[in-house]
């Protein structure tokens, strides 16, 4: 049995800056940093994506051990490639797994890279990515068939899609009734309606503020339901940040390059290009990773790269190992503030500007996330309280990968294996053992 309930809500790209600047403008959030612990300046992985990192939040590992090194597979001939969504692409042990394995029920709601998990209420982050399939038939195989049934019956008239608001308000509405009627002991909630905002809008412009404003009550509605389930007493919640953004308005297209080279084939008519390639850049927007096949002069290459307008920084393949990125790389190339990378080839320029009306639309965007956590006020950001939780406190710093290792200890769990993670010095009250 847990010493506590433990209820995380991811609110996806929100970063220190927001608590700092907007609490005036958020009730529910500025209660719960002065009644809890908050953790105001949290450094993330590289690259700072959102599976990468939600897969480090609760595995307490870098992505170069847990093996989520992106968001989506190097798939070329695909424009639109497929996510890491399933469970049996992470190589380290998730706190659900965990937890399932010391006999407490789990709960998630979109939460990352758990499609075809054994959690016990589960709504998997999936989209159908093949034209013969649809939103019910991908839910239905990657979740928890009869709850996904139950919660699309009862809410299901509450989203459009994937679209936000709408989405989250779904989301929220399942894991309020699922906290009241089934108390799991960890509840894993994933609220996506500020990422996208900032994606389409910037990451200061009204339309990404009135989302943070929308994600304040929805916390309160969570919050709520453990009320109304008896359980609020017992029950510790952390809200947090996976990421930061960064606004954009040039892209780079390094394929284009690398073709201009022989070193891979554009499909003709298409941005897509042939699985014979040597050498390939795979977008994480601020960032992208570089890999090669046979044997390809790596210095040549890095002076290719670092001509290209808006390359701040390359990254060796060994250098990114040490930075917890993915060791199967050649390079890792970060963009400079304002610029983000493509996959895409047979584009005017190897940099573009983005059109403002195509944005929106695929791989198109205002803003973006992924570069490396050291870019200036960059930092995510997270809020402990509940019974097991230090009242009115702060703590300056700590790492994305100290959460899960933390949220270990309030439920009075261990990894099976060491992690780079460490329990968050001054979050936990010194009687929780």
């Amino acid at each position: 049995m847990a010493l506590h309930k433990l209820v995380v809500i991811s609110l996806d790209s929100m970063g220190f800056r927001d608590l700092d600047e907007f609490r005036e403008f958020i009730p529910h959030l500025d209660q719960l940093i002065k009644r809890g612990t908050w953790v105001k300046r949290v450094r993330g992985i590289f690259p700072t994506l959102t599976y990468p990192s939600h897969t480090s939040i609760i595995t307490g590992q870098y992505p170069a051990i847990h093996g989520i090194v992106n968001n989506t597979k190097i798939q070329p001939q695909r424009e639109s490639p497929d996510w890491y969504w399933y469970r049996k692409d992470v190589k380290a042990m998730p706190l659900y797994d965990v937890a399932r394995e010391a006999g407490l029920t789990t709960a998630a709601f979109l939460w990352p890279v758990t499609a075809g998990s054994k959690i016990n209420y589960n709504l998997a982050e999936i989209f159908p990515n093949r034209i013969w399939t649809n939103q019910v038939l991908v839910s239905l195989k990657a979740s928890s068939p009869l709850f996904l049934y139950q919660m699309n019956h009862r809410y299901g008239k509450l989203r459009r899609g994937i679209k936000q608001p709408w989405l989250d308000d779904f989301v929220t509405a399942c894991a309020v009734d699922t906290i009241k009627n089934k108390r799991p002991d960890l509840t894993l909630i994933h609220l996506v309606d500020m990422d996208s905002m900032r994606h389409r809008n910037g990451v200061r412009s009204p339309q990404a503020k009135a989302a943070l404003q929308r994600l304040d009550r929805r916390v309160a509605k969570i919050i709520q339901a453990s009320r109304d389930a008896g359980t609020y007493d017992d029950t510790d919640f952390v809200i947090l940040g996976d990421h930061y953004q960064i606004n954009v308005d040039k892209m780079i297209h390094l394929n284009m390059a690398f073709a201009k080279q022989g070193l891979l084939t554009p499909i003709k008519g298409k941005s897509t290009y042939k699985n014979n390639w040597r050498v390939t850049a795979k977008t994480c927007d601020g960032e992208t990773y570089i890999y090669t096949k046979g044997y390809v002069d790596l210095n040549k290459l890095k002076q290719l790269i670092a001509g290209v307008e808006g390359v701040e920084r390359i990254y060796s393949g060994a250098e990114a190992v040490k930075l917890g990125a993915d060791p199967k790389c050649s390079f890792l190339v970060e963009a400079k503030p304002g610029y983000y990378f493509t996959d895409e080839v047979n584009r005017p320029a190897i940099v573009e500007k983005v059109d403002p009306g195509s944005l929106g639309t695929h791989d198109r965007y205002r803003a973006v996330h992924g570069y490396g956590p050291n870019q200036p006020n960059y930092f995510t950001t997270a809020i402990f309280v509940g019974p097991s939780i230090n009242q009115g406190k702060e703590v300056e710093t700590a790492h994305l990968v100290d959460e899960g290792p933390t949220f270990a200890k309030i439920l009075g769990l261990h990894y099976p294996a060491p992690t780079a993670g460490q329990v968050i010095p001054g979050v936990i009250k010194s009687e929780v053992k």
